[in-house]
């Protein structure tokens, strides 16, 4: 089984030196909303995620990473 987290922290930081607070600003959002999709509290609308790829010069495939479950699992057992 696989999940999808979204990575707009680690995309934003490695793509163009930005904090959340900054890509909140470039893309005229509230900071709350932009710290919800980072956190997986809330997924961006498909206009959201059109800016945020424009604003962050990547495709959609980009943002999310697929990370199997098992692999999850395994990584909190061996803390």
């Amino acid at each position: 089984m696989t999940t999808l987290k979204i990575r707009i922290k680690e995309v934003a930081r490695k793509k163009k030196g930005w904090s959340l607070y900054r890509l909140a600003k470039e893309l005229s959002l509230p900071q709350q909303t932009v710290y919800s999709w980072a956190n997986g509290r809330t997924q961006p609308s498909y206009e959201n995620m059109d800016k945020l790829c424009d604003a962050l010069d990547c495709t959609v495939g980009e943002l999310f990473e697929a990370e199997p479950v098992q692999r999850k699992l395994d990584l909190a057992v061996n803390k």
